[in-house]
């Protein structure tokens, strides 16, 4: 088997380090924009307690202190119904002052709250 040229290797490693660092310098940006915006009641996140983008999407704003409220529609018949209402296309659905975002989409939260 014929190794890449070291050049290669070295161009593919920049370049996924300047895509890390933009991709964090973003969420930072994202965090800060949101916590500032956001006031409790703003966002209220559906969960499935085996989504593990809702694990991850909860961990992010918890950690960079966005807040919002969380229900999981295998505990709760209330979040069930709502979650269904909204059409039921997956999780983790979020209700972002009353306007539904599929999915943790921070750019979509932004325009909401801005």
């Amino acid at each position: 088997m014929k190794w890449p040229p070291l050049s290669l290797l070295v161009v593919v490693g920049v370049t996924l380090l300047a895509s890390w660092a933009w991709r964090s310098h973003v969420a930072d940006g994202d965090a800060e924009l949101l916590s500032q915006r956001v006031k409790p009641g703003d966002i209220r996140m559906i969960s499935s307690e085996t989504c593990g983008w809702c694990t991850a999407a909860r961990r992010w704003m918890t950690a960079e202190g966005v807040p919002f409220s969380e229900c999981f529609i295998e505990r709760d018949a209330q979040c069930l119904a709502g979650y269904q209402a909204l059409g039921g296309a997956g999780t983790p659905t979020l209700v972002v002052r009353g306007q539904r975002v599929l999915g943790f989409d921070r750019a979509r939260i932004i325009d909401i709250v801005k």
